[in-house]
């Protein structure tokens, strides 16, 4: 077993119950931490009608970015002393009530554009920004320090948000499309859907994960090893801590890195993050929407190459289970995540001179390398660290995977060019 499962030998975590429970929860509250965003990317179409001048696509994303990454970077510096509870209830809540707000918005408009509704989008756009840094940050910081199939778990449903939203795009679209305001129609039924799911994560992690005896179990660990912030969720589940237990003989609470230390000992992995981020969103979705050129596949054309990338991110996530072919290496890691720059050429002389059948094939790549290697270094780098020092190195990561995502985005605009 790795160094994250030596505890209390009374209580071994491999029989606790409620690890597969957990790992559906998990894959379910990773869905739920990105359905509403996904489901913004894949109605872009519907939004490039109602708002032809205004770039949605990437305006959009635009907004949603910056929002995103400030509060992740605030969340992460003073991540030690917020309550992972009330953050990743906050987030859920928030993604609920923007997701709402846009039906509303889009009843009260009767389905007509405007500036005036456009900037209503945009307002819970930037809420969608607000809950992503809630949600991913305060999720991953508290999976970090348990079992690493929860955390790929977390990271698979995010994928899979991705992958259903695409795959129900492709459903809506043929079943809509010649149907008057067929666009309109599946658009509502995907803000419902993600509605729904954001309702339901809510449920989910404040009734049901808190009280799993194998959560509970780890949860407790990290209170003794010093950890503040699951003092609420241990409370949830029942579990009073006694805040003279966590100290040492001395009375001192158990040593831990800094964030910066923890930063400077982890640089590789965050910068592994970054880049991949960086390379995967300098090509996705904007260049495939906008400049992949006319093919036999007309305008299923950007949305089977998104399909396409979605489901082989979402694949890719699960075969790290696979211990064998799981990437360990840390300067492989780095080797393999910089030649990925490589898609930059491949993709620019694809669209230019190559066929569609080509072009579907390398966004199937990109899609497999994304999910791949951002499962490998997630589940590696928290390994051997105490609770309250994996939480931190969670936050942190995941400030670089956003930073990451909003440095790919404005990249993205240089197609244009």
């Amino acid at each position: 077993m790795s160094a994250m499962n030596v505890a209390d030998p009374d209580e071994p975590p491999q029989k606790l119950e409620g690890k597969g429970i957990a790992i559906v929860v998990c894959w379910i509250l990773g869905f739920g931490s990105l359905v509403a965003w996904n489901s913004m990317l894949t109605i872009g179409d519907y939004y490039y009608v109602l708002f032809p001048d205004y770039h949605p696509s990437r305006v959009l994303t635009l907004v949603y970015q910056p929002f995103a990454l400030g509060t992740m970077a605030l969340l992460a510096y003073n991540e030690s002393k917020v309550d992972t509870r009330k953050r990743n209830i906050a987030g859920y809540v928030l993604y609920f009530l923007c997701t709402l707000a846009l039906i509303v918005v889009d009843l009260a408009a009767a389905g007509k554009g405007g500036v005036i509704h456009y900037i209503f989008i945009c307002i819970f756009v930037a809420g969608f920004g607000v809950a992503d840094a809630h949600v991913q940050g305060g999720m991953v910081g508290d999976l970090a320090f348990m079992k690493p199939e929860f955390i790929q778990s977390f990271f698979a449903g995010l994928a899979a948000s991705g992958a259903l939203t695409s795959g129900l795009r492709l459903i809506t679209k043929a079943a809509f499309d010649k149907s008057s305001n067929g666009l309109r129609k599946g658009t509502m039924l995907f803000l419902a859907i993600a509605t729904f799911f954001e309702f339901l994560c809510i449920f989910l992690y404040a009734f049901v994960f808190a009280k799993l005896p194998i959560v509970k179990y780890y949860r407790a660990k990290a209170a003794r090893e010093g950890s503040k912030t699951v003092g609420s969720d241990l409370a949830a589940a029942g579990i009073q801590t006694d805040p003279n237990q966590r100290a040492g003989i001395d009375g001192k609470a158990p040593e831990r890195l800094s964030n910066k230390q923890l930063l400077i000992k982890n640089i590789d992995y965050a910068l592994d993050l970054f880049f991949i981020y960086v390379l995967t969103l300098s090509i996705f979705p904007g260049f495939l929407y906008e400049n992949t050129g006319e093919h036999s596949l007309g305008s299923w054309y950007p949305l089977v190459l998104i399909a396409m990338y979605n489901v082989w991110d979402f694949i890719a996530r699960y075969i790290p289970l696979i211990e064998s072919i799981k990437l360990k290496s840390r300067k492989w890691l780095m080797i393999v995540i910089l030649s990925r720059v490589l898609f930059v050429p491949a993709c620019y002389f694809t669209a230019k001179y190559g066929d569609q059948g080509w072009m579907i094939m390398l966004i199937s790549l990109l899609g497999l390398t994304n999910g791949y290697l951002t499962v490998c270094v997630m589940t590696i780098a928290p390994k051997g660290y105490s609770g309250p020092e994996a939480n931190a190195l969670g936050n942190i990561l995941v400030v670089f995977i956003l930073g990451g995502i909003f440095l790919g985005v404005c990249l993205d605009w240089l197609w244009l060019i």
